[in-house]
Protein backbone atom coordinates (compact mmCIF):
# COMPACT_ATOMS: atom_id res chain seq x y z
CA UNK A 1 0.00 0.00 0.00
CA UNK A 2 1.26 2.88 -0.75
CA UNK A 3 0.56 5.85 1.42
CA UNK A 4 1.20 9.40 1.43
CA UNK A 5 1.72 11.38 4.74
CA UNK A 6 1.41 15.36 5.37
CA UNK A 7 2.65 16.82 8.31
CA UNK A 8 4.93 14.20 8.77
CA UNK A 9 7.83 16.47 11.24
CA UNK A 10 4.63 17.48 13.61
CA UNK A 11 3.90 15.94 16.76
CA UNK A 12 1.32 13.73 15.84
CA UNK A 13 2.70 13.57 12.31
CA UNK A 14 6.17 11.69 13.78
CA UNK A 15 4.44 9.01 15.58
CA UNK A 16 1.69 8.15 12.45
CA UNK A 17 5.42 7.78 10.57
CA UNK A 18 6.97 5.68 12.78
CA UNK A 19 3.47 3.41 13.14
CA UNK A 20 3.71 3.42 9.19
CA UNK A 21 6.87 2.12 8.49
CA UNK A 22 6.69 -0.28 10.91
CA UNK A 23 4.22 -1.96 8.92
CA UNK A 24 5.97 -3.90 5.90
CA UNK A 25 3.62 -3.58 3.67
CA UNK A 26 3.14 0.51 3.32
CA UNK A 27 5.34 2.37 0.97
CA UNK A 28 5.56 5.48 2.70
CA UNK A 29 6.08 9.46 1.27
CA UNK A 30 6.28 11.90 3.40
CA UNK A 31 5.20 15.22 2.32
CA UNK A 32 5.86 18.48 4.05
CA UNK A 33 7.41 22.09 4.87
CA UNK A 34 10.30 20.90 6.44
CA UNK A 35 13.83 19.98 4.38
CA UNK A 36 13.32 16.32 5.60
CA UNK A 37 10.56 15.48 3.90
CA UNK A 38 10.67 13.25 0.68
CA UNK A 39 8.71 16.05 -1.12
CA UNK A 40 8.69 19.87 -0.10
CA UNK A 41 5.21 21.38 -0.82
CA UNK A 42 3.46 24.04 1.50
CA UNK A 43 -0.11 23.22 1.44
CA UNK A 44 -1.19 26.89 2.85
CA UNK A 45 0.44 28.42 0.21
CA UNK A 46 0.47 25.80 -2.71
CA UNK A 47 -1.83 24.88 -5.51
CA UNK A 48 -4.31 22.59 -5.75
CA UNK A 49 -3.03 21.72 -9.21
CA UNK A 50 1.03 21.36 -8.25
CA UNK A 51 -0.57 18.63 -5.91
CA UNK A 52 -2.52 16.92 -8.40
CA UNK A 53 0.07 16.69 -10.52
CA UNK A 54 2.53 15.09 -7.46
CA UNK A 55 -0.55 12.77 -6.92
CA UNK A 56 -0.83 11.82 -10.18
CA UNK A 57 2.62 10.69 -10.30
CA UNK A 58 3.05 8.86 -7.05
CA UNK A 59 -0.62 7.58 -7.22
CA UNK A 60 -1.02 6.78 -3.65
CA UNK A 61 -3.74 4.47 -2.15
CA UNK A 62 -4.04 6.63 1.15
CA UNK A 63 -3.46 10.38 1.46
CA UNK A 64 -3.18 10.84 5.40
CA UNK A 65 -3.41 14.57 6.70
CA UNK A 66 -1.78 15.19 10.41
CA UNK A 67 -0.27 18.82 8.63
CA UNK A 68 -1.93 22.44 10.44
CA UNK A 69 -1.41 24.94 13.27
CA UNK A 70 -2.26 24.52 16.87
CA UNK A 71 -1.42 28.05 17.71
CA UNK A 72 -1.14 31.67 16.29
CA UNK A 73 -3.68 34.28 15.09
CA UNK A 74 -7.30 32.99 13.42
CA UNK A 75 -6.05 34.56 10.00
CA UNK A 76 -2.33 31.89 10.58
CA UNK A 77 -5.65 29.12 11.84
CA UNK A 78 -7.33 29.36 9.12
CA UNK A 79 -4.74 29.10 6.26
CA UNK A 80 -3.16 25.87 7.85
CA UNK A 81 -6.03 24.38 9.03
CA UNK A 82 -8.89 25.10 6.48
CA UNK A 83 -7.41 26.46 2.91
CA UNK A 84 -4.64 23.90 3.14
CA UNK A 85 -7.21 21.08 3.64
CA UNK A 86 -9.43 22.62 0.93
CA UNK A 87 -6.04 22.51 -1.32
CA UNK A 88 -5.74 18.42 -0.47
CA UNK A 89 -9.69 18.04 -1.16
CA UNK A 90 -9.36 19.87 -4.53
CA UNK A 91 -6.27 17.56 -6.01
CA UNK A 92 -7.39 14.89 -4.51
CA UNK A 93 -10.92 15.48 -6.72
CA UNK A 94 -8.67 16.38 -9.97
CA UNK A 95 -6.19 13.50 -9.49
CA UNK A 96 -7.37 10.36 -11.12
CA UNK A 97 -4.99 7.88 -7.62
CA UNK A 98 -8.41 7.62 -6.24
CA UNK A 99 -6.79 7.82 -3.28
CA UNK A 100 -8.69 7.41 0.78
CA UNK A 101 -8.23 10.80 2.75
CA UNK A 102 -7.44 10.42 6.52
CA UNK A 103 -8.09 13.40 7.91
CA UNK A 104 -6.75 14.71 11.54
CA UNK A 105 -9.69 16.79 13.77
CA UNK A 106 -9.32 17.62 16.90
CA UNK A 107 -12.15 17.32 19.83
CA UNK A 108 -11.83 21.35 20.35
CA UNK A 109 -14.04 20.89 16.88
CA UNK A 110 -17.26 20.12 19.89
CA UNK A 111 -16.45 23.23 22.03
CA UNK A 112 -17.84 22.67 25.74
CA UNK A 113 -19.89 19.96 26.82
CA UNK A 114 -21.87 19.47 29.46
CA UNK A 115 -20.26 17.88 32.83
CA UNK A 116 -20.21 14.09 33.08
CA UNK A 117 -21.30 13.57 29.41
CA UNK A 118 -19.70 11.66 26.57
CA UNK A 119 -19.10 13.43 23.46
CA UNK A 120 -20.27 11.00 20.81
CA UNK A 121 -20.12 12.37 16.69
CA UNK A 122 -23.49 12.88 16.17
CA UNK A 123 -23.10 15.87 18.99
CA UNK A 124 -23.34 19.35 17.29
CA UNK A 125 -19.89 21.00 17.19
CA UNK A 126 -20.22 24.38 18.62
CA UNK A 127 -16.58 25.21 18.42
CA UNK A 128 -15.47 28.16 21.44
CA UNK A 129 -12.21 29.73 19.61
CA UNK A 130 -10.66 30.10 16.45
CA UNK A 131 -8.74 26.54 16.34
CA UNK A 132 -11.91 24.69 16.72
CA UNK A 133 -13.92 27.23 14.20
CA UNK A 134 -10.78 26.66 11.91
CA UNK A 135 -10.67 22.55 12.56
CA UNK A 136 -14.35 22.22 11.97
CA UNK A 137 -14.62 24.43 8.85
CA UNK A 138 -11.80 21.79 7.47
CA UNK A 139 -14.01 18.57 8.72
CA UNK A 140 -16.65 20.34 6.52
CA UNK A 141 -14.48 20.18 3.61
CA UNK A 142 -13.71 16.54 4.26
CA UNK A 143 -17.19 15.72 4.38
CA UNK A 144 -18.58 17.54 1.83
CA UNK A 145 -15.64 16.98 -0.66
CA UNK A 146 -17.44 13.30 -2.18
CA UNK A 147 -14.01 11.54 -1.39
CA UNK A 148 -13.49 8.44 0.30
CA UNK A 149 -13.05 10.12 3.23
CA UNK A 150 -12.78 9.56 6.85
CA UNK A 151 -12.03 12.56 9.67
CA UNK A 152 -10.39 11.54 13.06
CA UNK A 153 -11.00 13.98 15.78
CA UNK A 154 -8.43 13.25 18.62
CA UNK A 155 -9.02 14.85 21.79
CA UNK A 156 -6.37 15.71 24.01
CA UNK A 157 -3.21 14.12 22.97
CA UNK A 158 -0.31 13.06 25.64
CA UNK A 159 3.06 11.37 25.47
CA UNK A 160 6.29 11.54 24.00
CA UNK A 161 7.10 14.63 22.02
CA UNK A 162 4.31 16.28 23.87
CA UNK A 163 4.93 20.35 23.33
CA UNK A 164 5.96 22.45 25.79
CA UNK A 165 3.72 25.25 25.51
CA UNK A 166 0.62 23.09 26.00
CA UNK A 167 -1.10 22.08 29.69
CA UNK A 168 0.65 19.00 30.31
CA UNK A 169 3.97 20.22 29.08
CA UNK A 170 3.96 23.59 31.28
CA UNK A 171 3.02 21.42 33.96
CA UNK A 172 6.04 19.13 33.24
CA UNK A 173 8.12 22.35 32.97
CA UNK A 174 6.76 24.32 36.32
CA UNK A 175 7.75 20.64 38.03
CA UNK A 176 11.20 20.34 36.53
CA UNK A 177 11.80 24.15 37.99
CA UNK A 178 10.68 23.75 41.26
CA UNK A 179 12.66 20.59 41.79
CA UNK A 180 15.60 22.27 40.02
CA UNK A 181 15.34 25.08 42.68
CA UNK A 182 14.72 23.05 45.78
CA UNK A 183 11.23 24.49 46.25
CA UNK A 184 9.05 23.00 48.51
CA UNK A 185 5.54 23.76 47.32
CA UNK A 186 4.64 24.67 43.60
CA UNK A 187 1.70 26.96 42.97
CA UNK A 188 -0.62 26.13 39.96
CA UNK A 189 -3.49 27.57 38.23
CA UNK A 190 -6.44 26.17 36.02
CA UNK A 191 -6.30 22.64 37.78
CA UNK A 192 -9.98 22.28 37.93
CA UNK A 193 -10.42 21.54 34.15
CA UNK A 194 -11.19 17.72 32.94
CA UNK A 195 -9.78 16.84 29.89
CA UNK A 196 -9.97 13.45 27.66
CA UNK A 197 -6.32 12.76 26.99
CA UNK A 198 -5.10 9.90 24.56
CA UNK A 199 -1.43 9.12 24.25
CA UNK A 200 -0.28 10.15 20.56
CA UNK A 201 0.74 6.36 20.21
CA UNK A 202 -2.50 5.11 20.63
CA UNK A 203 -3.42 8.03 18.15
CA UNK A 204 -1.21 6.87 15.31
CA UNK A 205 -2.50 3.56 15.69
CA UNK A 206 -6.21 4.76 15.19
CA UNK A 207 -4.74 6.72 11.76
CA UNK A 208 -2.76 3.41 10.76
CA UNK A 209 -6.38 1.27 11.52
CA UNK A 210 -8.38 4.01 9.95
CA UNK A 211 -6.18 3.86 6.66
CA UNK A 212 -6.83 0.34 6.36
CA UNK A 213 -10.67 0.39 7.01
CA UNK A 214 -13.69 1.19 5.10
CA UNK A 215 -15.12 3.58 7.61
CA UNK A 216 -16.37 7.19 6.43
CA UNK A 217 -17.15 10.08 8.39
CA UNK A 218 -16.00 11.55 11.58
CA UNK A 219 -14.63 8.80 14.57
CA UNK A 220 -13.92 9.80 17.90
CA UNK A 221 -10.45 9.28 19.02
CA UNK A 222 -9.84 9.51 23.31
CA UNK A 223 -9.49 7.49 26.04
CA UNK A 224 -13.00 7.58 26.80
CA UNK A 225 -12.17 9.16 30.30
CA UNK A 226 -11.90 12.76 31.43
CA UNK A 227 -9.27 13.23 33.95
CA UNK A 228 -8.57 16.52 36.12
CA UNK A 229 -5.94 18.62 35.55
CA UNK A 230 -5.16 18.40 39.04
CA UNK A 231 -4.89 14.67 39.27
CA UNK A 232 -2.81 14.38 35.95
CA UNK A 233 -0.25 17.11 38.74
CA UNK A 234 -0.42 14.58 41.48
CA UNK A 235 0.31 11.22 38.75
CA UNK A 236 3.22 13.78 37.27
CA UNK A 237 4.56 14.75 40.83
CA UNK A 238 4.52 10.76 42.07
CA UNK A 239 6.75 9.72 38.88
CA UNK A 240 8.75 12.40 38.97
CA UNK A 241 9.20 11.94 42.88
CA UNK A 242 8.58 15.52 43.57
CA UNK A 243 7.71 15.92 46.96
CA UNK A 244 6.68 19.06 47.66
CA UNK A 245 3.06 20.34 48.33
CA UNK A 246 0.75 21.35 44.92
CA UNK A 247 -0.75 24.12 45.92
CA UNK A 248 -3.80 25.35 43.53
CA UNK A 249 -4.34 29.27 42.93
CA UNK A 250 -7.81 30.69 42.83
CA UNK A 251 -9.30 31.91 39.38
CA UNK A 252 -9.36 35.43 39.72
CA UNK A 253 -6.32 37.16 37.88
CA UNK A 254 -3.90 34.60 38.61
CA UNK A 255 -1.98 32.00 36.26
CA UNK A 256 -2.77 29.11 34.68
CA UNK A 257 -0.96 26.38 33.56
CA UNK A 258 -3.60 26.09 30.39
CA UNK A 259 -3.94 29.97 29.91
CA UNK A 260 -0.96 31.67 30.24
CA UNK A 261 -1.83 34.84 31.57
CA UNK A 262 -0.14 38.34 32.31
CA UNK A 263 0.49 40.71 35.33
CA UNK A 264 -1.72 42.96 33.61
CA UNK A 265 -4.69 40.40 33.29
CA UNK A 266 -7.19 41.07 35.71
CA UNK A 267 -10.40 39.30 34.93
CA UNK A 268 -10.31 35.23 35.40
CA UNK A 269 -10.43 33.61 31.75
CA UNK A 270 -13.49 32.18 30.09
CA UNK A 271 -11.93 29.30 29.03
CA UNK A 272 -8.81 28.08 31.53
CA UNK A 273 -7.36 25.65 28.85
CA UNK A 274 -6.80 27.15 25.60
CA UNK A 275 -8.66 24.92 23.53
CA UNK A 276 -12.44 26.59 23.65
CA UNK A 277 -13.82 23.79 25.44
CA UNK A 278 -14.65 24.97 29.02
CA UNK A 279 -14.09 22.89 32.27
CA UNK A 280 -15.41 19.62 30.53
CA UNK A 281 -14.52 16.99 27.92
CA UNK A 282 -14.91 13.43 27.23
CA UNK A 283 -15.27 11.52 24.20
CA UNK A 284 -17.52 8.71 23.50
CA UNK A 285 -15.13 6.08 21.33
CA UNK A 286 -17.36 3.33 20.42
CA UNK A 287 -17.52 4.17 16.95
CA UNK A 288 -13.78 3.62 16.90
CA UNK A 289 -14.05 0.30 18.77
CA UNK A 290 -17.09 -0.62 16.47
CA UNK A 291 -15.60 0.29 12.85
CA UNK A 292 -11.77 0.72 13.50
CA UNK A 293 -11.42 -2.37 15.95
CA UNK A 294 -9.25 0.07 17.82
CA UNK A 295 -8.92 0.40 21.81
CA UNK A 296 -6.55 3.00 23.47
CA UNK A 297 -3.94 0.75 25.25
CA UNK A 298 -1.15 3.08 27.23
CA UNK A 299 -2.61 4.80 30.09
CA UNK A 300 -2.32 8.65 31.47
CA UNK A 301 0.19 7.49 33.95
CA UNK A 302 2.92 6.28 31.34
CA UNK A 303 2.32 8.97 29.01
CA UNK A 304 2.93 11.56 31.89
CA UNK A 305 6.06 9.61 32.69
CA UNK A 306 7.61 10.01 28.85
CA UNK A 307 6.09 13.86 28.99
CA UNK A 308 8.30 13.89 32.53
CA UNK A 309 11.51 12.21 31.02
CA UNK A 310 11.90 14.61 28.20
CA UNK A 311 11.55 17.78 30.79
CA UNK A 312 13.87 16.43 33.37
CA UNK A 313 16.26 16.25 30.30
CA UNK A 314 15.80 19.84 29.02
CA UNK A 315 18.52 22.34 30.08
Amino acid sequence: MRVLLLGANGYLGRFVADRLLADPAVQLTALGRGDDADVRFDLANGSPGALTRFLDAVHPGVVINCAGATRGGARDLVRHNTIAVATVCEALRRSGCGARLVQLGCGAEYGPSQPGSSTSEDAVPRPGGPYGVSKLAATELVLGSGLDAVVLRVFSPAGPGTPAGSPLGRLAEAMRRAMQAGDGELKLGGLGVQRDFVDVRDVARAVHAASLSAAQGVVNIGSGRAVKLRDAAAVLARVAGYGGALHELDGGGRPSIGHPRTESDTAPAAYPYPDGCGSWQQADVRTARDRLGWRPRINLEESLADIWMEAACRI
